[in-house]
């Protein structure tokens, strides 16, 4: 969404574009149709009013949740697996004057409290610790994708002390259609990628992902750098930065993007308030004048678990003061890559790139990088 004007307008529009693509009746179906396939859900109700305040001058905070359910899809990613957790959280902030956007990726073995939360079939969970994606199983298993989205959100409210406005949730089929309409994602590879469990044999070099390479790239854990969720999350921001810059490139012509805009409503639940092909336009309409360069990625600072508690090596804890000082600086509207905001900010992770071979290093402090530029692909 975070694009230029002339492109967001093209993105957004579908009412435009499937005039170009048929009569004003067949038009305005088509626009019913992409508008019906969206799903979405009040959860005001089940996040109580035990909320962070709601930020002034028109700031807006977005959660961002790849959900890992199974539904229809047999045991193509496992058998046995009746839950639905996150496999991937973003908290997307969008600046009041919408001259900057960050995107935080929220670590999925993060360990946090979760607070009780309530399905919408009337059941109530009982407060808890674990890894902060158990929010999205605890809920779903008591009202579905809407319930686990509300539960996640009001354990990431708990946990940053920042106001979610609104969320979005993408599944596993969703993400496959999106990449195949954009004909593929252009992504480098500094070392060789080989997962026989994600399907994935990529020698070093350039390679266009979509469809199921393309999820098993964004979801392979061990093929690629350390093994950690943390490596996996620096090639998540990366391929999500080359994924935008091919939207804003490929989606020229009425057909192409009618093709993408079919896909994307089909793949996502959102709130109430993002529910609607009208609402999704009017937040893009507001950000269109933003430079990509000035939306950036980030991972919250963190550190092992394994520190505080000697046996555990899978679960992180959150690095304090470091992370409190980039959610502060969200509450607040500051850009955390200014001069002007605390010290102690984290800088983003190197999104930009598109490349395989790094793991972002969560307390480290380079140079902002942004993700409006392209690097060339230099296999190791």
């Amino acid at each position: 969404m975070l694009r230029r004007r002339r492109r967001s307008v093209r993105l957004l529009a579908a009412g435009t574009a499937v005039v170009v693509v048929g009569g004003g009746a067949v038009a305005y179906g088509l626009y019913r149709h992409l508008d019906g396939n969206i799903a979405s859900a009040d959860i005001s109700g089940q996040l109580g009013t035990d909320r962070p305040a709601e930020e002034t001058g028109g700031a807006e905070n977005i959660l961002v949740i790849g959900s890992d359910s199974r539904d229809g899809l047999g045991t193509q990613y496992g058998a046995g697996l009746t839950t639905a957790q996150s496999d991937t959280m973003l908290l997307v902030h969008l600046s009041a004057d919408r001259q900057w956007a960050s995107a935080v990726s929220i670590p999925r073995d993060s360990w946090v409290s979760i607070p009780s939360c309530t399905g919408s079939d009337g059941t109530t969970t009982t407060p808890r610790t674990g890894k902060i994606n158990e929010a999205f199983a605890l809920g779903s298993a008591h009202g579905g994708t809407a319930s686990g989205a509300a539960c996640s959100t009001k354990t990431v409210e708990a946990a940053t002390g920042v106001r979610v406005d609104h969320f979005v949730v993408v599944d596993f089929t969703g993400f496959k259609a999106m990449t195949t309409a954009l004909g593929g994602v252009p992504v480098c590879t500094t070392e060789p990628v080989v997962d026989p469990d994600a399907d994935l044999d990529l020698p070093a070099g350039e390679h266009l992902l979509e469809g199921e390479q393309a999820l098993g790239f964004v979801r392979t854990r061990h093929a690629i750098g350390d093994g950690s969720d943390l490596g996996r999350i620096g090639r998540q921001q990366q391929f999500l930065a080359s994924m935008a810059r091919t939207a804003e490139s490929e989606l020229t012509d009425p057909a192409a993007l009618y093709g993408f805009l079919e896909a994307a409503t089909s793949s996502i639940t959102t709130d109430s308030g993002l529910g609607s092909l009208t609402a999704l336009g009017s937040l893009a309409q507001s950000v269109s004048s933003l430079d990509p360069a000035h939306l950036q990625f980030f991972t919250v600072p963190n550190h092992p678990r394994g520190d505080v508690v000697k046996r555990d090596r899978a679960n992180v804890l959150w690095s304090q003061p470091a992370a409190g000082t980039l959610f502060s600086d969200l509450e607040h509207d500051v850009d955390p890559t200014t001069p002007s905001a605390a010290p102690a900010a984290p800088a983003p992770s190197p999104a930009s790139s598109a490349s395989a071979g790094t793991a972002p290093t969560a307390t480290a402090a380079p140079a902002p990088v942004t993700t409006g530029a392209d690097t060339a692909c230099t296999p190791t």
